[in-house]
């Protein structure tokens, strides 16, 4: 008896489970829609050991075409190069905490 392929349904991604791959019937792997957005700015380094790179990057397509938001990218980038991002509405905190509108003294 020739055994079913495994199928898995599209659930409302969590973080957990936001980069596994959906596989269907016919043996393809379907994964989940991204965003282009083109690095303008690299703001610096951030992270405990500075693994990744926060970068200003403009979003090509989509709901939000041509928003500004700010990142972190893990691995090597440069200005001008397009990063796939899976979602467009959470930014990340700027470095340096964001003192909102508090003075330093």
């Amino acid at each position: 008896m020739a055994k079913k392929p495994v199928v898995e349904e599209r659930k409302k991604p969590t973080r957990k489970s936001r980069n596994v791959e959906v596989k269907s019937t016919d043996g393809t792997i379907h994964f989940p829609e991204g965003f282009p957005a083109e690095v303008k700015e690299i703001v610096g380094r951030v992270g405990n050991r500075g693994g990744l790179i926060q970068v200003l990057c403009q979003i090509q397509t989509g709901r939000d075409q041509n928003k500004a938001i700010r990142r972190n990218v893990k691995g090597p980038v440069r200005v001008g190069d397009v990063v796939i991002l899976l979602e467009t509405e959470i930014e990340a905190q700027r470095i340096g905490g964001g003192r909102r509108g508090k003075r330093r003294k």
